[in-house]
């Protein structure tokens, strides 16, 4: 049984040109021969659909345009495989949720619901249970004269053999499934990318089809939607578990595989987390800009690491002609800072301006000389200049009509070391989920996988400083980003306490100081624009702390 995953690429809320893409899809897996096509989860509408799902037409128009397809396909001259395609389905009962996330099948110019979710994931990025009824019972149809198990991206994430520590849920939608005798297992997903989750996801998914000596098929969406990055890669295993296809990672691809006699290609999958990120980054740039009408950016160049990486992300994402850097060099500017941004725009081949801002410095200054009267300088006069530069930015951004890129990073943005309507103005946030450890790291990788200087070593190996006093430095404000990096990871990601960051070793102050930075800065955070998420807890549609808060917990509980 030729079975094709067709990884696509849906904008949310394009059902007519998601529909369109699926169609395309169909007819290219027809063509080498498929007997049936798998799309990704909730395919026909994009994921995340968040609150266009509170439309009571939304289902009923993706339900309309996938019985639109399923006629063109019966009709087409050329005989068309069946499909399963992931779609929300109205709910017809007067209690519970308005709609369910289903999969439904296409074939002889009919629509039949196979399968609704059943297990609807509440932590992290995921709402679901807002949206959404749970399934009842388990999918099965039978195609080409094989039973099918039909499941939904979380139906195959409790495994209890597999999750032996941490179970989210007391059903096990495959064991359901699998006690009723199929002959295949087929998952539509949109599983969000992090660093390193492709691997847990391979290891489970070939845990789980050798433990029941059932082949597993996975149909993963691909692309960027609002903060979140999908990577497809989506994969066929054999009864054994073995891995017989995988499709192209950050990328549309239809991906042919025969689970039942064991064929398939396996493209390569370059595990490096450098390499991970970098492809992440372009991608969600991309379809972030593309999706939201822009085809041009706009970012700062400051002579920094962060700015420099940025760049270079736009640049590989929207082509060098569509990306203008501007240096809005201040007194306290190096020259180093200067001629190393203009090394990069040439390196990268991006447009470039410079605009210094000294002259709007003295013009605030003077305006607000009678209300700072009798008060020393201090972080004001250096806000004021980023904020001078967001100013500058955001005009141009609206002029030009290019979306303005910001360029902190996930290690400023978790303390705060950054400036609310300065330098966190604009569209995007291309790298605040990327640890400035990380950043350093990306950009030797970069520049090693290029074979050349694509970010000049000056900028790797400057000391890092904002630049807005004399021979200020970050660690003036800051631990060693090493140490800091060490932290946040314990405290955000893997949510260590105070006490068990000290038992890690860190230092009384460093973790005190960090865990008050993080909780102060959340006000700023609230405001700042989408990032793209690449670890297991970013600052976006995951994170909900409250911002008018005050942590006082007993002791040694924090």
């Amino acid at each position: 049984m030729r079975i094709a995953l067709l990884q696509c690429n849906p904008v949310v809320g394009d059902v007519v040109g998601n529909v369109r893409r699926i169609r395309e899809a169909v007819e290219s897996a027809a063509s080498q021969g498929a007997d049936l096509c798998v799309t990704p989860e909730l395919a026909v509408c994009g994921y995340p659909p968040r609150d266009l799902l509170f439309r009571e037409y939304f289902a009923e128009a993706c339900w309309a345009a996938l019985e639109g397809l399923a006629e063109e396909l019966a009709a087409a001259a050329t005989p068309m495989p069946a499909v399963l395609i992931g779609t929300p389905v109205r709910n017809a009962e007067p209690v519970g949720n308005g709609v369910f996330n289903s999969a439904v099948l296409l074939d002889g110019g009919t629509v039949t619901v196979v399968a609704n979710k059943t297990l609807l994931p509440t932590y992290d990025v995921f709402d679901e249970r807002r949206y959404f009824e749970p399934g009842r019972g388990c999918g099965r149809v039978v195609v080409a004269g094989r039973r099918i198990g039909v499941t939904i991206c979380e139906d195959v994430w409790n495994d209890k053999s597999f999750w032996t520590d941490h179970r989210f849920y007391d059903t096990d939608p495959v064991a359901e499934l699998l006690d009723g005798s199929v002959d295949l297992l087929v998952n539509l997903s949109a599983s969000p990318f992090s660093l390193g989750k492709q691997a847990i996801r391979e290891k489970m998914l070939s845990s789980l089809s050798a433990r029941h000596g059932v082949p597993v098929v996975y149909a993963n969406q691909v692309g960027g939607n609002d903060d979140l990055v999908f990577a497809g890669k989506s994969m066929a295993f054999d009864h054994m578990g073995r891995l017989i296809a995988r499709g192209l990672g950050f990328a549309e691809d239809v991906v042919l595989a025969d689970p039942f006699a064991g064929t398939g290609i396996v493209h390569e999958d370059d595990a490096a987390p450098e390499a991970q990120a970098w492809q992440a980054l372009v991608l969600g740039t991309r379809d972030y800009a593309r999706k939201c009408g822009f085809s041009k950016v706009v970012l700062g160049l400051s002579g920094g690491i962060d700015s420099a990486l940025v760049a270079a992300v736009a640049a590989e994402a929207l082509g060098p002609d569509n990306v203008l850097g501007v240096l809005m060099p201040s007194p306290y500017s190096s020259k180093g800072s200067v001629d190393d941004s203009l090394e990069l725009g040439r390196s990268l081949g991006i447009r470039t301006e410079i605009i210094p801002i000294e002259p709007m410095m003295r013009a605030f200054d003077s305006a607000l000389e009678p209300v700072f009267a009798g008060r020393q300088p201090d972080v004001t006069e250096e806000n004021i200049q980023s904020r001078i530069r967001g100013n500058l930015l955001m005009g141009i951004s609206n002029k030009l009509g290019a979306m303005l890129l910001t360029t902190g990073n996930k290690s400023e943005l978790s303390v705060g070391y950054c400036t609310i309507y300065g330098d966190m103005a604009g569209g995007l946030a291309v790298i605040s989920d990327v640890p400035k450890t990380l950043v350093w790291s990306i950009s030797r990788w970069l520049n090693k996988t290029k074979g050349r200087e694509v970010i000049p070593v000056a900028i790797i190996d400057k000391i890092p400083s904002a630049e807005l006093r004399p021979d200020q430095k970050d660690t003036d404000s800051l631990p060693e980003y090493e140490v800091l990096d060490a932290i946040l990871k314990a405290y955000i990601e893997e949510r260590h306490s105070r006490a068990a960051l000290l038992a890690k070793g860190f230092a009384h102050a460093d973790v005190d100081r960090v865990l008050h930075l993080v909780r102060i800065s959340e006000f700023k955070r609230r405001q700042a624009p989408p990032g793209i998420k690449i670890t297991d807890r970013a600052f976006g549609t995951g994170w909900r702390m409250p911002v008018a808060c005050r942590v006082n917990l007993p002791e040694g509980l924090m």
